[in-house]
């Protein structure tokens, strides 16, 4: 289970592909269900306003029918007596005779559901309808009783079409005759306004099916150019990194071949040259001592003093290599002993100081500053021209600092950047601190140069018996704890 989990761990660019597209596509998926929200919604409350006005239409054109309906009998109408059977037999031929389109007529019911007037489905005349229902369940006859005898009123339903005997939905337009008691109303299809309705909500469904496309479109083409700019971006910084890595990688030869020659240089100019001596104060002991000279003692003597000329010459090569008071006593004591060589060797006075933080710095940092430190006064040694060195090194709320300071002539930062090899020492110190998430500030004018190291506070290693990392300062006048630092 573990491989199969570390099989499909994301690489860098992977996942900065991720971060720069995930966030674009929850976006556009935002973006794209509001819009599409809205513009139902929308749409919604545009196709009912439309039917709205449609069937408003419809009603209109109902009233008008009727009003021109009663029109044509409201004489008769209003001379007959409540009982006048030739004047219902007339007003009912009136409205019998009049038809309207293909499926317009005027139909009659009285108050106790008997259909009087039906000129289009006369299979409905002489019974009575009380509870007639349509296929939904809506009354039908009931309720445009009841609408007549509260004076009128609109009531929709449906109703099979004369024209196609198919069902289709009705509004109706009902008046009643009180004298007679009749309810007399007519009606129209509304088929169309349905179809209409039906034709607007598809058209909003494609247009949300448009703006769907459009989106995934707009989406693909961000999602392409990122691809494509990320990409490009990371073959480039690939190409930056692979010759960043073979200028590093030339740079540790070169540093590693400078070493190699430095170190048989001082073999061979040092040490192989004080054991030549030895040797040839050893042969020339031996042809004394076998010839009776008394010189022989004198000569051994100076043969012994070569021998410990060269084991001081290894010493010291070995402690430039790697000094064992670095592991043994600490990054004080080290720097230190480098100081007082520096002075010894060059002539330049060196002040050193330290406040002691009792040897917590771990290994990288010890030995990225000891380098820092002999990287530095070497630099002082050549180039500078200095008189006087400051070496300050302690610890602190912060970490670990590495103050080193000279009196000479500064940095030539023209000659630096014009000369390929000029300034490598800086860079080596740099790179050392900055591998250690530490900062190197280089400060340099005509009165001398400042070269601070720091280390941050997760390079000192937590003492025993303590939970504070803060490194505890001792005065500096203490020789036995200034002595551990």
């Amino acid at each position: 289970m573990i491989r199969l989990f570390t099989s499909f761990r994301l690489n860098y660019g992977q996942k900065l592909f991720l971060v720069a597209t995930l966030p674009l596509i929850l976006t556009a998926v935002a973006i794209s269900v509001v819009v599409t929200l809205q513009s139902r919604q929308l749409a919604e409350r545009e196709i009912e306003t439309l039917e709205a006005q449609l069937i408003e239409a419809k009603r209109a054109e109902l009233r008008n029918y009727l009003s021109i309906a009663r029109t044509a009998f409201v004489n008769i109408y209003g001379r007959a007596a409540p009982d006048d059977e030739a004047a219902m037999l007339q007003v009912s031929q009136i409205l019998s005779g009049m038809l309207y389109g293909q499926d317009g007529y005027f139909f009659v019911f009285d108050y106790d559901g008997n259909n009087l007037v039906s000129p289009r489905n006369t299979d409905l005349i002489g019974r009575n309808w009380t509870g007639l229902e349509d296929p939904s369940g809506a009354p039908i006859t009931d309720e445009l009783i009841r609408l007549a005898r509260s004076g009128g009123g609109y009531h929709s339903y449906e109703w099979r079409k004369p024209s196609s005997g198919e069902r289709a939905r009705m509004v109706t337009y009902v008046i009643g005759l009180q004298d007679w008691r009749w309810a007399v109303g007519t009606g129209v299809f509304i088929d169309d306004v349905v179809a209409a309705v039906s034709a607007s909500r598809e058209k909003v469904e494609d247009r949300v099916q448009k703006t769907f496309l459009y989106i995934g479109a707009a989406m693909l083409a961000a999602l392409l150019l990122v691809f494509v700019s990320g990409l490009f971006i990371n073959i480039r910084e690939r190409r930056l990194a692979d010759a960043k890595l073979k200028k590093l990688t030339q740079r540790v030869f070169d540093a590693q071949e400078e070493e190699r020659g430095r170190v048989a240089r001082e073999l061979h100019d040092g040490i192989s040259q004080i054991l030549v001596g030895v040797r040839y104060a050893l042969d020339t002991a031996k042809r004394r001592l076998a010839a009776g000279d008394t010189r022989a003692g004198d000569t051994l003597d100076r043969g012994i003093t070569h021998l410990s000329g060269a084991i001081q010459e290894v010493r010291r090569i070995s402690r430039d290599l790697r000094p064992g008071v670095l592991d043994d006593l600490g990054l004080g004591p080290a720097i230190k002993a480098l100081s007082e060589g520096f002075s010894a060797r060059t002539g330049i006075r060196t002040k050193f100081n330290t406040v002691v933080f009792r040897n917590r710095l771990d290994d990288e940092a010890k030995i990225a500053l000891y380098r820092v430190a002999q990287e530095a006064l070497t630099n002082i040694e050549r180039h500078s021209g200095a008189s006087e060195v400051k070496i300050d090194v302690r610890g602190h709320a912060d970490g670990a600092t590495l103050r080193i300071s000279d009196n000479g002539c500064g940095l030539d930062h023209a000659k630096t950047d014009q000369t390929p090899n000029s300034g490598l020492g800086l860079r080596n110190m740099q790179e050392r601190i900055e591998q250690l998430d530490g900062v190197l500030r280089v400060i340099s004018s005509k009165s001398g140069t400042v070269i601070e190291a720091n280390v941050p506070l997760t390079h000192l290693l937590q003492p025993q018996g303590r939970s504070d990392p803060m490194p505890d300062a001792a005065p500096l006048s203490d020789p036995k704890t200034k002595a551990r630092a």
